[in-house]
């Protein structure tokens, strides 16, 4: 064992360390805040405290999960050409050490849970089956492997509802769905691509059973489903009633945007095996982004 691969390795060891938790897939889990937002408490402190505990459960718990999938995938991950990189596959992280992390990242998880609600405890210990039952088998099985990751997000956004004690619209549900299908089949996509384009052997078996017309199909209709179930939202007369105001279908133009810019990234740069790399490094993305939550927040919060 190399001085990488153990606790006296310092600082190079720490850094492999907190790359095998992925901090920047920790982006995924605003999702959490979703429901914050909507239900009009985002300047209430209790509220906040609430969401910020379930984001930072579903943070320990998601790395935990992503722990346990470097492990399982540590020999397929040597022939990719960026997840070899990974702690594990590159052999700079054990995979004893990496099981003891994800058990401590495991722990900490159902602590900050416990502390929000025994309701939302129970969404962890749901979203943890769930994907658990993913990195083991069924991410080799086709659709069920994608809606499986549209579940996980979906849990995010209800986590997010049951930790505040709140109830929220099922249009955003359904637009929550739709968009994290499309983003999980823009991700199959990009693979499945990489491994055509390099002539790789398939690191995935499931995406034997895709092809790229197929998956542009999928986006279609997601993104589709996006557009549609979000501007009815903002119409919905529930909407209207609880905002008292009819201009949040004014912010459909960020999303429409959100999802061509997306298109764009996937199907003309090849880009979108990793999402939150993109909201990170690509400007316009991060930009509308944020347009999009200063127009939200405005309408909803500055009557």
């Amino acid at each position: 064992m190399t001085a990488a691969e153990t606790p006296d390795g310092g600082p190079s060891y720490l850094r492999s360390l907190v790359g095998l938790f992925r901090p920047l897939q920790w982006l995924k889990n605003g999702f959490v805040f979703t429901p914050l937002v909507f239900s009009r408490h985002l300047l209430e402190s209790a509220y906040v405290l609430y969401a910020a505990a379930a984001f930072l459960s579903f943070c320990l718990m998601s790395s935990a999960v992503y722990v346990m999938n470097d492990i399982l995938d540590r020999e397929a991950d040597r022939s990719h050409p960026q997840k070899r990189n990974r702690p594990v596959a590159s052999g700079r992280i054990s995979p004893s050490a990496a099981g003891i992390s994800a058990i401590l990242l495991f722990a900490a998880a159902a602590v900050a849970a416990l502390s929000v609600s025994l309701a939302f405890a129970g969404i962890i210990a749901g979203y943890f089956v769930l994907q658990t039952a993913y990195s083991i088998r069924l991410k080799h099985v086709a659709l069920v492997d994608i809606f499986l990751i549209a579940f996980g997000f979906m849990l995010r956004v209800i986590g997010g509802a049951v930790a505040i004690d709140v109830v929220i619209s099922h249009w955003i549900v359904i637009t929550t769905l739709f968009l994290s299908l499309f983003l999980a089949a823009s991700k199959r996509r990009s693979e499945l691509e990489l491994v055509q384009r390099l002539g790789l052997a398939e690191t995935r078996p499931v995406l034997q059973q895709y092809s790229i017309a197929f998956l542009d199909s999928i986006l279609v209709i997601t993104a589709t489903g996006v557009a549609i179930s979000y501007s009815l939202y903002t119409m919905a007369e529930r909407t209207i009633t609880t905002f008292g105001s009819e201009h949040l279908i004014f912010t459909t133009v960020f999303v429409l945007f959100g999802i061509f810019r997306y298109l764009f990234l996937v199907l003309r740069r090849g880009e979108g095996e990793n999402p939150t790399a993109i909201l990170v490094r690509d400007v316009p993305m991060g930009v509308n982004l944020l347009l999009w939550l200063a127009a939200v927040v405005s309408i909803i919060y500055l009557r």
